[in-house]
Order: structure tokens, then C-alpha cells, then sequence
């Protein structure tokens, strides 16, 4: 039959990776914009049109049609065009570890389903915890910085819970954990999955750039425990997804050592400063939180999924530990990490990291991150010499805010602007930039996360978000109006 891969299959599977890889490098090399501008009532229909129940049509059909399909429309973040999210394009070493990983399918959550597999992982946790600072360190990978951040704050509750003299429903209705309002909304979500309170997330004032103010934090924790309430965790946040910015994190360990309190340092954007030559002061005192998120699929270019939660005392892993007499018997002394991790069945993702490592060396890796932070500067510049954009604030990382100024325009309008210019943008396929609000008002964003692109390239960006908003202002007072027949033209242009 040889619809699964065995020793028979062999040929078939060498002909089916060759046959798929040629298609996508295709693909690759033809993109000319991120995207194809298909309309979602279009790829609705496309997809649609699939009978998922009909008789297999073949793979080679199956992957034509995919093809078609998926590759035709999928968005390309290696684009130098596609500078919306915290999106990277991924490193050919990555990339040819990724097939390993999909044809072995291999599972770390136990040492006779992965055997070398998790003896890798676990050295390739050591090696992340030592650039972080921690002597004797732990963690598991995880499928991402949501995922380790909740990680992370149900390690930190665990531990709170041993210092409330209360039953637990009642220990858990007092914990609280600070953060900034730049803090990433995963923070707040571990909150609701943790069962803490609805007020249980503190706000704590930052420096008016969105880093968290040390002496703000200090006075927050007073104030929660006046009320009777117990500091579960200070989160501190190593690069925040709007700004860019990273807490001032020795001087909050400082606060959160004297307080008694767990520190958690969310690293997931920032923690390709671990292998920067130029910049990995901006991380100093991260060695003294107690635990840390990091995002390999962010600022060390893998593919997604690729993350990681680390912890200073390998013995708060255990909080999350649960027996079964199947995966992890009590007689057995093998390197068992189904007692570490929130999940069971785990790809091994730290495969990547680890061809990456043996192909490129981590200071590699940390060049092509500073590149796209140097990029960021020049265009944090360009932006601010040009009359037509408004520069909203400076990023310490690859993340640059504006709005556009036509001629002519009052707030009001320029406000409107944002999230019609990303439209047009997106619906047209030429570009994709994100859009958030800061200090209450909305802005458009650049994530700049391709080592390969220039500052000619964001320049060339930056004359369609300009070109796009001076047609929208100047076509009608009302933007929505005016948005189908734009999208249009700028598809055709």
C-alpha cells in the first residue's frame, strides 16, 4: 500500500520530499509580494470546494492541489514586504531539521520513545539556561511563549500556595501578579486558566516608554499586600510585543529579592540578545529571575513551534509533576520529561535549535538578530526626518510605531487612517504592517524580523502606507466607503 512510511516506502518517501521541496523553493523564489491579495470570500470559496469525504484522489493530486491552494495564497515572511508581526523567516539549517523531525516523529516526553532525542533537548536546555546565567538551571521546550508563560506562573503559584496558611480556594482568591500594561496578553490569559481572581493582574506604572518603573513596582506590591493580598509573581517582560522595549530587570530583581516575590522574565521577542556580541547588557540581572521565557521561533529564526520556559532551581519543575505507571514508573531512573512538561506527547523541536547551532554557531545567529535591531534605528530615523510620519516612541529591538500625516489632516483623521491603510495594504498583498493602540491611540507597526531586508525595502513600505493614506483621505470623509473600490485598484496597480 505504501501510504505509510516504512522501509518499503523508502523510494516513495525520497520521491515525495523532492517533489514537494521543488514546489515550495518554487514558490519561494517567485514571490513577489507577501501575499496574493485573494479575497476572504475568495480563499472561503477555494476552500469550500474541497469534499473533504470524497475518495483519496492520490498524493501527487493531494499536492498539486496544495499547491494551488495554500502555497498560491500563503503569507511569505521572507518577504521584505511582510513587516507586520513577530513573524521570522527561518534559517535553512532549521528548515532541513524540520523534515527530520516530520519523517521520524519522534516524541520527548519519555526516554524509550526518543532515546538521544531527549539527551539533546536536555543539552540544549543547559546550554540556554548557562547564556542566561542560572549555575544549575532546568526547563522543557514548549510550543511557545503562551504556553511557557503559563508555564512559568503556574510554577510561581505552586509556590506561593506553600506560604498562605488557607485552604486553597481561598489561598488562590489572594494572589496577585504585577506587570505593565505592556506585558503580553498571555499574562492575563495564565491568570483566567490559573483560577485567580478577575482583579488579579496589577498594573504597574512604567516609565511613559512602556518599561516598568522599579520604584512604581515597589509601591504596588505595598499597596496589594495593605489590601491583604499575596505577590505571586513580577512579571518583567524582555522585549514587549508593541514597543520593543525591555524592562529594566536588575533593578525590578532587586525589588522582587527584597520582597520575598517570584520574578518572571518574558523573553520570548528579546531573547536573541543571549547571543549578541553588541547588545546583551540590555538582558543584564536576567540570571537573577526565577524563571524565563524564551521564543526560538522569534529572535533565533526557527520554525514554529520553538520555545522554551527556564528555571533558576530545577526543583520548582517539580510542582507540575503527576504519575502514571505507564510513562513515568516510580522504579524507573531513566530521563524521564513528561515530569517537567505541560504537555505529554512533544515533537522535538530543539532538534532545529540544535542543527543551527552545529551549522551556524550562535554568533551567528546573534549577528542576523542585531541586523534587524540596526535596521529598526535607521528606520525609527527615516521615519522621524519625514514630514508625512510621525515616529511614535523608540524601540531597544526591531519594532518601529508610526501613524501617516496627510496633508491637511487633523487627529481624528490620522487616527481613522491606521487600520484603513493596514487594510489596503493586506487586501492588496503588496505589504502587511500591524496596527495597536498606544497611550489610547491607534497606530500602524512595524515588526522587522528579516535579516535580508534593507532599509530601501521598508522606505518602499513606508511610500505605500504614505500613498495609501493621502488616496483615503482625500476620497471621502467617510474611510469605510471608500475601501473596496482602493483594495482594487491597489491589487491592480
Amino acid at each position: 500500500m505504501h501510504d505509510v512510511l516504512t522501509r518499503s516506502s523508502a523510494d516513495i518517501y525520497r520521491s515525495l520530499i523532492a517533489q514537494t521541496s521543488s514546489k515550495v523553493a518554487a514558490r519561494i523564489a517567485a514571490a513577489s509580494q507577501p501575499f496574493s491579495g485573494a479575497s476572504r470570500s475568495e480563499l472561503e470559496g477555494l476552500v469550500a470546494n474541497v469534499d473533504l469525504d470524497s475518495d483519496g484522489v492520490g498524493t501527487p493530486r493531494a499536492l498539486t492541489e496544495i499547491d494551488e491552494l495554500f502555497l498560491e495564497h500563503a503569507v511569505w515572511f521572507h518577504h521584505p514586504s511582510y513587516a507586520a508581526h513577530l513573524n521570522c523567516p527561518v534559517v535553512l539549517p532549521a528548515v532541513a531539521a524540520e523534515s527530520i523531525l516530520a519523517a521520524v516523529n519522534t516524541s520527548v516526553d519519555t526516554y524509550d520513545q526518543s532515546t538521544v532525542g531527549t539527551l539533546m533537548e536536555r543539552r540544549l536546555i543547559e546550554w540556554t539556561t548557562q547564556r542566561i546565567g542560572f549555575t544549575h538551571g532546568d526547563g522543557i521546550f514548549t510550543s511557545g511563549g503562551t504556553q511557557s508563560n503559563l508555564h512559568a506562573l503556574f510554577l510561581a503559584r505552586e509556590a506561593a500556595l506553600t506560604r498562605i496558611d488557607a485552604p486553597r480556594p481561598h489561598a488562590i482568591a489572594k494572589l496577585v501578579v504585577l506587570a505593565t500594561a505592556s506585558s503580553h496578553f498571555s499574562v492575563g490569559k495564565s491568570a483566567l486558566l490559573l483560577g485567580l481572581g478577575d482583579d488579579a493582574v496589577i498594573t504597574v506604572a512604567d516609565d511613559g516608554h512602556g518599561r516598568m518603573r522599579a520604584d512604581a513596582l515597589a509601591a504596588a506590591i505595598d499597596r496589594a499586600e495593605a489590601s491583604g493580598r499575596v505577590p505571586m509573581a513580577v512579571v518583567a517582560t524582555a522585549g514587549t510585543t508593541d514597543r520593543g522595549v525591555i524592562d529594566p530587570v536588575e533593578t525590578i530583581a532587586d525589588v522582587c529579592d527584597r520582597r520575598g516575590v517570584w520574578l518572571h522574565v518574558d523573553a520570548a521577542y528579546g531573547c536573541g540578545l543571549l547571543v549578541s556580541s553588541r547588545r546583551r547588557h540590555l538582558i543584564d540581572g536576567i540570571e537573577r529571575a526565577r524563571s524565563v521565557t524564551v521564543d526560538f521561533h522569534k529572535s533565533f529564526f526557527q520554525p514554529v513551534s520553538s520555545s522554551a520556559v527556564l528555571v533558576r532551581e530545577p526543583r520548582d519543575l517539580g510542582a507540575g509533576a503527576w504519575h502514571a505507571d505507564y510513562l513515568n514508573p516510580l522504579e524507573n531512573d531513566e530521563p524521564n520529561q513528561v515530569d517537567k512538561s505541560l504537555q505529554t506527547t512533544r515533537r522535538f523541536d530543539a532538534l532545529k535549535l540544535w542543527v543551527t547551532l552545529r551549522a551556524m554557531g550562535p554568533g551567528r545567529i546573534g549577528e542576523l538578530f542585531d541586523t534587524v535591531v540596526d535596521l529598526a534605528a535607521e528606520v525609527s530615523a527615516h521615519v522621524d526626518a519625514d514630514p508625512e510620519l510621525e515616529l511614535i516612541g523608540r524601540s531597544q529591538l526591531s519594532t518601529v510605531l508610526f501613524r501617516a500625516l496627510p496633508a491637511g489632516t487633523d487627529a481624528t483623521t490620522q487616527d481613522a487612517l491606521v487600520a484603513s491603510v493596514r487594510r489596503v495594504l493586506l487586501e492588496s498583498g503588496r505589504a502587511f504592517v500591524a496596527k495597536t493602540v498606544i497611550d489610547g491611540r491607534p497606530c500602524l507597526k512595524l515588526t522587522l524580523l528579516n535579516p535580508e531586508t534593507n532599509l530601501d525595502d521598508v522606505r518602499g513600505i513606508l511610500e505605500m502606507v504614505k500613498d495609501a493614506a493621502t488616496t483615503l483621505a482625500g476620497i471621502s470623509p467617510d474611510l469605510d466607503e471608500t475601501m473596496d473600490d482602493l483594495v482594487g485598484t491597489e491589487a491592480t496597480a
